[in-house]
C-alpha cells in the first residue's frame, strides 16, 4: 500500500514537513510506503472554471505548465492521501488551494476517482487559525467520499520557526495517533476488498436554489 502526501508549505522542511514526518513514520512502521510531494513552493494557477475537465473526462486539467495532472495520477494510484498546509490568514496557503481546487474537481467529475480511499488532513500554525484551515482541507476529502481517520484531537500542531513543532508535545501525539489510525484504517479497507461489498455509487444530484 502507498500514501501520497502533499505538502502545501513554501518551506520544504518547515513545520508542516516536520508534522508530516511524524505521521508518515507511523505509516512506514506498518509497511505502508509514503511519498511527500512539495506543492507550496510551486507556481500553480487557480481553476479557470472552463468546464473542460467535465467535457473531456480524461482525468486531466487543461491548464498547461505545471504538475497538477501528474499529481492527480499520483492520487489515483495511491491507497491513502494526506493534505497538509501552513496557515495563511486563518486559511489554506494559496498555492495549495489552487492545486486542490483543480485536482479535486477533475477527480470528482471522472467517476469519483478518490471514492473510498483513505484521506487525512493536518495543519501547522504559529498560534491561531488552525481549525478554519483544517476544515478547509477536510472539505475536499469529504466531498470526494473518502474515508477519514481521526486522532485524539484536531490535527493541528503549533510552531513558528522550522522545527518548533517538535516542542509541541501534545501536537506530536496528535500526529502519531493520526498516523497509527490511518494505517489501521487503510489495512481494514485493503482486507475488506472482495469480502465486504461496497455500496454502489450514486449519480450526483444537482439542485440550484434559484430556478
Amino acid at each position: 500500500m502507498k500514501t501520497v502526501v502533499f505538502n502545501g508549505s513554501p518551506n520544504k522542511e518547515g513545520n508542516t514537513w516536520h508534522a508530516l514526518k511524524m505521521v508518515t513514520a507511523e505509516l512506514e512502521k506498518e509497511g505502508i510506503e509514503t511519498e511527500i510531494v512539495q506543492v507550496g513552493n510551486k507556481t500553480i494557477r487557480g481553476c479557470a472554471a472552463c468546464g473542460q475537465c467535465v467535457k473531456n473526462k480524461n482525468e486531466q486539467c487543461v491548464l498547461p505548465g505545471d504538475e497538477v495532472n501528474e499529481w492527480i495520477q499520483k492520487m489515483k494510484q495511491a491507497d491513502g492521501i494526506i493534505l497538509a498546509t501552513p496557515v495563511h490568514y486563518a486559511a489554506v496557503g494559496g498555492t495549495m488551494k489552487s492545486f486542490l481546487d483543480r485536482a479535486f474537481y477533475v477527480t470528482s467529475v471522472n467517476d469519483g476517482m478518490l471514492r473510498h480511499k483513505v484521506g487525512a488532513a493536518l495543519v501547522a500554525v504559529r498560534r491561531s487559525g488552525g481549525l478554519p484551515a483544517f476544515s478547509q482541507l477536510n472539505n475536499f476529502l469529504l466531498y470526494s467520499e473518502m474515508l477519514l481517520p481521526t486522532s485524539n484531537y484536531w490535527n493541528v500542531i503549533h510552531g513558528a520557526r522550522p522545527g518548533e513543532v517538535t516542542q509541541d508535545t501534545e501536537g506530536m501525539q496528535i500526529m502519531r495517533v493520526l498516523g497509527k489510525n490511518m494505517a489501521w484504517l487503510m489495512k481494514l479497507v485493503e482486507h475488506g476488498k472482495g469480502t465486504v461489498t461496497q455500496p454502489e455509487p450514486e449519480t450526483k444530484t444537482y439542485l440550484n436554489f434559484i430556478h
